[in-house]
């Protein structure tokens, strides 16, 4: 018979923040894989548990992913659990889950803290709806466009961040879905648990003032503006045949038509005037 793969969720901060149910099923399995090896055995030595770990992360999801589906069609047991909180949750969790399933492995995912709905919860706004977005693009082109997607987004907002690139996030999200109320959650169940509620803007010079330290939950304020027609009718619509639209149904030259498509849409001007400059 195959073996079974276990998600466990682990605690984000405070130790006793895991279930009894988990603790049972890292005391019974074959093998532990982990996300750090050496975060997680500080999890077990707490709690007295001694068994085989195995790496698997981002950077060796691909062979480990492959030696673990083998141990468990071997019939081993094994427990996947991440740097903190649920595996699968913008971490390699969902490679394995996917590989598990395709190869008939049965997967138990076992419930337990997660960050960005602690910090949904204790944020103040809206839980009704949310978009849980994860981490946005390093790329600044690549991040502006898909803020440009969430500018009309009805629901709450959940982003990942890391201290280094915080204040350049937040400029960014000031410029494209305007001053919004948002929580700023940090070190969540550790001793120094900090939320910060205030808007975008409040924010950046809060953060300017104040060296961002930790990881960073953002839930920030759903749309409250209302998608204007001409974005409903642009939005399939290639760099080209935008300027075109642009130009005919607005009366605008080109050159400001090619400044509003790259405008609007984050990327260079250079980029669409490739595409247009022979009209």
């Amino acid at each position: 018979m195959n073996g079974k793969l276990y998600i466990c969720a682990t605690p984000i901060g405070n130790l006793e923040d895991i279930t009894l149910r988990t603790l049972n099923v890292l005391k019974e399995v074959d093998i532990i894989a982990a996300e750090d090896t050496r975060r997680t055995i500080r999890l077990l030595n707490h709690y007295g548990i001694s068994k085989p770990l195995m790496s698997y992360h981002e950077h060796n999801k691909f062979s480990k992913g492959s030696e673990m589906i083998a141990k468990l069609l071997e019939g081993q047991n094994i427990a996947l659990v991440s740097d903190a909180g649920m595996p699968g949750i913008s971490d390699p969790g969902e490679d394995a889950v996917r590989l598990a399933i395709e190869n008939g492995i049965e997967v138990e995912v076992l419930p337990g803290a997660s960050a960005f709905v602690t910090a949904l919860v204790g944020s103040g706004l809206p839980t009704g709806r949310f978009l849980f977005f994860g981490f946005l693009s390093r790329d600044k082109k690549e991040r502006r466009a898909q803020l440009e997607e969430l500018r009309y987004e009805k629901a709450t907002v959940i982003l990942y961040e890391a201290p280094h690139r915080l204040l350049h996030t937040l400029s960014d999200m000031l410029e494209g879905l305007g001053n919004r109320r948002v929580c700023i959650s940090r070190e969540l169940t550790k001793l120094h648990e900090e939320n910060i509620r205030t808007s975008l803007q409040d924010a950046i010079g809060h953060f300017s003032k104040n060296q961002p330290r930790g990881e960073f939950v953002l839930i920030v304020e759903g749309s409250k503006e209302e998608k204007k027609i001409e974005d409903d009718i642009t939005e399939g619509m290639g760099h080209r045949e935008y300027v075109e639209y642009l130009m005919d149904a607005q009366g605008m030259d080109k050159k400001e038509a090619i400044k509003t498509v790259a405008k609007k849409r984050g990327i260079a001007k250079n980029d669409v005037y490739k595409e247009v400059h022979d009209i």
